[in-house]
């Protein structure tokens, strides 16, 4: 059991080891990207990692107070199921309302169970979980992305 302040320290040690890792590592575009904080373009919609004690996920989610609007980026967002799955290579879950944090949201993820953020032995099989995904989500907002500009 770890204290609330190793928890942090360990968790904030993780992400700055990947993002140190993660680096290097040019976006589709051949630019740099933040891959913690990845910008994609549009409002409300984002590209997240999490790591906590149980497993680790990459998530696509749609945070849209307005759950029409936020039912609407989902469908659009179905249309380019084809091509996601042509760069992750994987079947991902789709999940039009999930409740998180006491808010409901709209998710296409894929999860790694049996790891912890809290044990530094499973560190590589998180980031071997973490980065090819991140690099196919990148690929893929490469052309879906103008799909949602036009919705804004």
């Amino acid at each position: 059991m770890y204290t609330r302040e190793a928890s942090s320290r360990l968790r904030q040690e993780f992400w700055t080891s990947f993002g140190r890792y993660m680096s290097p590592v040019p976006s589709a575009e051949g630019n740099y990207v933040n891959w913690i904080n990845y910008h994609t373009g549009v409002h409300d919609l984002f590209f997240r990692m999490n790591v906590d004690s149980h497993e680790a996920s990459v998530a696509i989610t749609l945070e849209h107070r307005d759950l029409r609007l936020q039912a609407a980026y989902f469908e659009k967002l179905t249309t380019f199921k084809a091509m996601l799955y042509t760069e992750l290579q994987e079947e991902w879950i789709w999940k039009l309302h999930d409740e998180t944090n006491s808010r409901i949201i709209s998710r296409v993820y894929k999860t790694l169970p049996g790891v912890s953020v809290l044990n530094k032995e499973t560190w590589p099989e998180i980031i071997s979980f973490l980065k090819p995904r991140m690099i196919g989500l990148d690929r893929f907002w490469e052309n879906a992305k103008y799909g949602f500009e036009e919705s804004e």
